[in-house]
Order: C-alpha cells, then sequence, then structure tokens
C-alpha cells in the first residue's frame, strides 16, 4: 500500500512539475524571436508591442502548447490501442491525407483558412475511408485496421505526388513543401478558434474514455471479458483522436516525432500506462513542441521548419530505446 502511494505521489508530483515547465517554455515563448518584445514595453502599453503579441507570439505559443499536448495524448492512444510502440498518425493515415489535402487547397484554393480546411477534410477523410475497409472484418481486428491505414497512406501519397507534379515549382511545390515540414508561423488566433474548439472537446473525450482505452491494450478476448467492445470502441477512440490531430496538424502541417517521443517519455518516468501518463504524454508534448518552436525562431536569420528541431530531439531518442532494449534482451 506504501509503495502504491509513493508511486501516485510521485506520478502526481511529475504532472505538477512538467506543468510549470510547459508553463515557463509558454511564458519563454512569448517573448523569444526577432521583434524584441519586453514586459516594461508591454506594461506601458506600447501600442506594436501589443500588437505584436496579440497577433503573432500568443497565438503560436497558444498553438504550440496545445498542439503539442494534443499529439502527445493522441500518441499515447496510437501506440496504447495498437500496441505498438512506434504507432504514429501515419498507421491509419492522418498524416498523408493532411498532406494531400493541404496540397490540393494551395493548388486549387487560396487563403490560409481554405488551405488549413483542406487539410483538415483530408485527414478525416484518410482515416474514415481506413475504418470503413477495417470494418469488413467484423472482428475489427488492430491488424485489419494497420493494413487499411498502409493502403490508405499509400494512396494518399501518390495523390500528393500527382499534385506536386502539376504544382508551380516556384511558389506552389514550394509552399507544399514547406506546409509538410510544419511551421507555427502565421497562425492567426481568429482562422484557428474552430480548430482550438474542436481539439479541446475530443481530448477532454479521449480523457473521459481512458479506462476504454487502457483496457483496450489488452488481448480482444481480455477486453471481452471486462465488459469492453473493443472493435467499436476503438472506433471510436480512433476517430476522436483523429478529428483532435487533425484539428492541429491542418494548422501547423506535420511536425514529426512529437507524437512518438511524448508517449515514450511519460511512460519512462512513470513506469506505467494509466491517465496520468496519458496527461504526462500530453504536457511533454506541449513542452517539446515550444521549445522547438523557440529555436526555429531563434538560431537563424529566417524561420526554420519546426520539425526539424523535433527531429533532432526525436531520432537520437528513439535510436537510444533500441540500445537500451538490445541491452535489456
Amino acid at each position: 500500500m506504501k509503495n502504491k502511494f509513493s508511486q501516485k505521489q510521485r506520478t502526481v508530483f511529475l504532472c505538477i512539475v512538467m506543468g510549470i515547465f510547459l508553463v515557463f517554455m509558454a511564458i519563454l515563448g512569448l517573448f523569444a524571436g526577432k521583434y524584441p518584445l519586453t514586459l516594461e514595453g508591454l506594461l506601458s502599453g506600447d501600442e506594436q508591442q501589443w500588437n505584436v503579441f496579440l497577433t503573432l507570439r500568443f497565438t503560436r505559443v497558444l498553438i504550440g502548447a496545445i498542439g503539442g499536448f494534443a499529439l502527445g495524448v493522441t500518441g499515447f492512444v496510437y501506440q496504447t490501442v495498437f500496441r505498438n510502440p512506434l504507432a504514429s498518425p501515419d498507421i491509419i493515415g492522418v498524416s498523408s491525407g493532411a498532406s494531400a489535402g493541404a496540397a490540393a487547397g494551395i493548388l486549387f484554393l487560396s487563403g490560409t483558412l481554405a488551405v488549413t480546411a483542406s487539410s483538415f477534410v483530408g485527414a478525416l477523410m484518410a482515416v474514415v475511408v481506413s475504418l470503413l475497409i477495417s470494418s469488413l472484418d467484423r472482428y475489427g481486428k488492430n491488424e485489419t485496421i494497420i493494413m487499411a491505414g498502409i493502403a490508405v497512406h499509400a494512396l494518399a501519397q501518390t495523390v500528393l505526388m500527382l499534385l506536386k507534379i502539376t504544382a508551380d515549382p516556384e511558389k506552389e511545390l514550394a509552399s507544399i513543401e514547406y506546409w509538410i515540414m510544419g511551421s507555427l508561423n502565421g497562425i492567426s488566433i481568429y482562422s484557428v478558434k474552430p480548430n482550438i474548439i474542436l481539439c479541446i472537446i475530443c481530448l477532454f473525450i479521449l480523457f473521459l474514455l481512458h479506462r476504454q482505452i487502457i483496457l483496450l491494450s489488452a488481448r480482444e478476448d481480455e477486453a471481452k471479458m471486462l465488459g469492453v467492445l473493443a472493435g467499436r470502441i476503438r472506433l471510436v477512440v480512433l476517430l476522436v483522436a483523429t478529428l483532435a490531430l487533425a484539428s492541429i496538424t491542418s494548422i501547423t502541417g506535420l511536425i514529426s516525432f512529437v507524437g512518438v517521443l511524448a508517449p515514450h517519455g511519460a511512460r519512462i518516468l512513470t513506469g506505467n500506462n494509466k491517465i496520468a501518463t496519458m496527461l504526462l504524454s500530453g504536457l511533454i508534448g506541449g513542452i517539446i513542441l515550444c521549445g522547438a518552436d523557440i529555436l526555429a525562431r531563434c538560431v537563424s536569420t529566417s524561420e526554420l521548419p519546426v520539425s526539424i528541431f523535433t527531429s533532432l530531439i526525436g531520432a537520437p531518442f528513439l535510436i537510444s530505446l533500441i540500445v537500451r532494449r538490445r541491452r535489456l534482451s
């Protein structure tokens, strides 16, 4: 009893520490960048500083924190549901569908809002098709969903390649490639309100379904014995997680490794797969994305894609996990 209580205390402490660190990173992000913002300037009511603060810094820090949190939580959900430590949005076609949708928006529509909406629709269509194909298997097994996702991913990538071929190399193709690399630059609070609201609602639902999500990590027969309709619950959980992910990805573009890295970090810290680990995954995801965005703004004269820095963090971490597993085996 004492050990369990101690572990619970440790987990709560970790969540509090990571929450405080996320707030610190968010505050740091408000003042990081080429244009110098100062607390004195904001308090004195400097109009230019307040314009930069409200229209640029606040929005991207908000998206960085909420978006990173969503990537961490949905990564935890995907890995738990598929019982695969490397599960990512690509496993059921989310990222590839979003990329194809964004490319179509850049080529045939105009405006950031149209591209965002097109990306969201592309991600949702890819997942719906994956789930519809997998529903042909009345047992709804993980293997069927993964195979359907691989097929949809390949199809979406083909569509993306065809759209790239037709794009203007100097303008449209560059925009497509930049979107795919991911960035928090140029995001307006007025155009992302629906996405943020949808993301928060979906995250709330996922936390309400945390018990079912954890039970889905058990084998099919064990889940049924515990009163979980595995096939139906899995479809609902994946659809809700995808809505949360698509609402962020359609704004930021593709951001690599956060959804894989954050859940691993949370499990290493807590040593379990409970709801607190799910919360910790979100907090770590927010910290990683906010930190990567600060680096993207500050290390070069021109702003760099966020995924460069999330990959620089994520790739060595995954290599260390592989080495660690080999030593333990």
